[in-house]
């Protein structure tokens, strides 16, 4: 199987990527809007697969981010547990596609909290999904979210 070296973003969501990540929006840059809605969508449940997608990522942006490798890796260690070759240097593909599929789940996520929320800030509404998260108590289901916290990562 050919190594990836890029990562696809899916075409529904290019005008919320962009609102996310464009001069007023709480991302500096697509691939951090990226990284937060996987770590959303796989904290929801929320794993969709897509076959549009917009213009791909290079994997290397990912990979320079911190813990933006760490973040691939966590997502496919924990949505494969019984498989722990998921994590080996030929698995790339599978790894970066778990990746992309969680992303879209979040950012299907993101769109559903603007359509009934009170506001369209969307620094608010990612403000607030932020402090849920972090106020909440860790559901039993949430092991990215427990990984993360207990290796007291600084992100």
């Amino acid at each position: 199987m050919a190594t990836v070296d890029r990562f696809r973003r899916p075409a529904q969501h290019e005008d919320l990527l962009n609102e996310l990540s464009g001069k007023d929006g709480p991302f500096r840059t697509l691939v951090e809007a990226l990284m937060f809605a996987a770590a959303l969508g796989q904290r929801k449940n929320r794993r969709e697969e897509f076959d549009k997608s917009g213009e791909s990522i290079r994997l290397a942006l990912m990979e320079g981010r911190v813990y933006g490798d760490v973040l691939i890796d966590m997502l496919a260690a924990v949505e494969v547990q019984q498989d722990p070759k998921i994590l080996a240097d030929d698995r790339l593909d599978d790894r970066v596609r778990i990746f992309e599929e969680y992303a879209n789940g979040g950012l299907s996520y993101i769109r559903g909290e603007l359509n009934t929320a009170a506001t369209r800030d969307l620094d608010v509404l990612i403000g607030n999904l932020v402090m849920d998260a972090l106020t909440a108590p860790a559901e039993e289901d949430d092991e990215v979210g427990a990984i993360m916290s207990s290796a007291d990562l600084d992100w």
